[in-house]
């Protein structure tokens, strides 16, 4: 039998590398269109039945799902880091972990840049468990996989894996989330090691099921737990910023993945975007960092569920300017805003639209605490636009909508806090929204079934679009 899986072995690897060659000496057969179609109905199929048996062994055997449910990180080499992405099983959290390359790998300027995804395997899970300060690891990343080959050990080795489709999406929104602008709260290690001790130790047994964020100028950040009134103080750290509401943001849960962490950090960084809304966790770890995107809610996941992006302003792009800023990206690496503002002469709005552009064909990724774009090209080739589906529909019907003049701005008033407060009717609905300086919609008052049901949670509904879309022709 051993014998028997040698062979099997060495015929998969020859067959692959023949293959292989095939397609480098452009020999390979084009496949029809039939044969593409076939393939997405497969690739559908493959993860429809993998999310229902995610959910069917997560919920019965909790064991085995964690052995059988494969992760796929996308793996990065870039100039100056090394940053590992994935989502998480639901789809709901966002993780990336950035390691700068001069003070963690040595000899890092002999790598290449590029991108591959992988299969995250358990094997590959232990092998990451005995990574030790005292044993050198080789970390071998190219195209076709990833290889870890440490000191006394056998290596090991997991091949390239499609990725799926759904994340392209995720990248997107998580561009879109980081575009929009967000208070930054600096916590203590030990504030945040109070925070997970607690919901280690207590379970709620009714709602509320927020941590309220209480922000006041030159004081220490507060963090309350609901249902409790549990109040975490942050004494090591000032918050500096205007005071503001308190921020609840809900699936607290999901920040159990940080406990490991906190023997290594330094302090972690908060970014909030608001009530209800995204919220991303930055731990520094000296020479690393973990970048936590929590969406707004547990069942409110990344990929499906989020639409942060209809917060934003419509801004148009042209696909000349998309190329352009694909071109200057990928020559410089990593480009500020402003730098790629100046370079494509454009405005703020149309090079972040351009930039969500790029995410969603997965060439470009926002790295939160060094506040710049990064080239990362996922795939060998950019999706086109009818690879990338139709926008969201509550967008669309909002352009419809505007497009047909039914939309009638009554009153347009300067907020307490900043912003303007618009009112008007929108196919005679009265609707109201608060817009901040920046165009983003913070709140909004409708009474459709859309914003019912979800607020501006999941991106505002086609109504509070269209009214404020007809604010510019108000002013003017």
């Amino acid at each position: 039998k051993k014998q028997q899986a040698i062979r099997e072995r060495a015929i998969r690897q020859g067959a692959m590398q023949t293959a292989r060659e095939t397609v480098a000496a452009g020999r390979a057969p084009k496949p029809t269109a039939e044969m593409q179609q076939q393939h997405r109905q497969a690739l559908d199929r493959y993860w429809k039945a993998r999310s229902q048996l995610n959910v069917r062994l997560r919920e019965e055997n909790e064991t085995l799902w964690r052995r059988l449910m494969p992760y796929d990180p996308v793996i990065t080499v870039a100039d100056d880091v090394v940053f590992f992405e994935c989502f998480s099983s639901d789809e709901s959290s966002y993780g990336c972990l950035t390691v700068d390359r001069d003070a963690c790998f040595a000899n890092a300027q002999e790598a290449c840049v590029g991108t591959t995804n992988v299969d995250y395997s358990w094997e590959l899970y232990h092998n990451f468990q005995s990574l030790r300060t005292y044993r050198e690891t080789r970390f071998n990343i190219n195209p076709e996989g990833f290889s870890v080959q440490t000191s006394d050990r056998a290596d090991y080795r997991e091949e390239k894996i499609e990725l799926p489709e759904g994340w392209l999406r995720g990248f997107m929104q998580l561009q879109a989330a980081m575009a929009l602008p967000m208070k930054k709260v600096t916590l203590g290690v030990d504030a945040v090691y109070s925070l997970l001790a607690w919901l280690k130790r207590h379970r709620e047994k009714h709602g509320p099921r927020a941590i309220r964020f209480v922000l006041e100028d030159g004081k220490s950040p507060r963090l309350i737990l609901e249902p409790w009134s549990i109040t975490i103080e942050s004494p090591a750290t000032i918050y500096k910023g205007a005071a503001t509401e308190p921020v609840r943001i809900w699936g607290r849960r999901r920040l159990m993945s940080l406990a490991r962490l906190l023997p290594l950090a330094t302090q972690v960084d908060v970014y909030l975007l608001g009530t209800g809304l995204p919220s991303f966790w930055v731990v520094q770890m000296g020479g690393m960092r973990l970048t936590l995107g929590l969406s707004g809610w547990t069942t409110n996941d990344w990929t499906r569920g989020s639409a942060v992006q209809m917060l934003l302003p419509p801004t148009a792009t042209s696909l000349t300017q998309v190329a352009s800023a694909a071109e200057q990206l990928s020559l410089q690496r990593a480009m500020t805003m402003n730098r790629l503002r100046t370079d494509l002469k454009c405005s703020t709005e149309n090079a972040a639209a351009a930039m969500n552009q790029l995410a969603l064909r997965g060439q470009a990724i926002f790295d939160l605490h060094a506040d710049v774009f990064r080239w990362r090209q996922i795939l060998p080739m950019a999706l086109s636009d009818r690879e990338l589906g139709s926008p969201h529909p509550e967008l669309a019907a909002a352009e419809q909508i505007v497009a047909a003049g039914k939309v009638k701005v009554e009153t347009c008033q300067e907020a307490p806090r900043g912003g303007s407060i618009v009112t008007g009717k929108v196919e005679n609905q009265s609707c109201e929204v608060l817009i901040d300086g920046d165009g983003v919609i913070r709140k909004g008052k409708c009474r459709c079934s859309w914003h019912f049901k979800f607020g501006v949670r999941n991106g505002p509904c086609r109504h509070l679009q269209a009214l404020r879309a007809g604010v510019r022709s108000f002013s003017e």
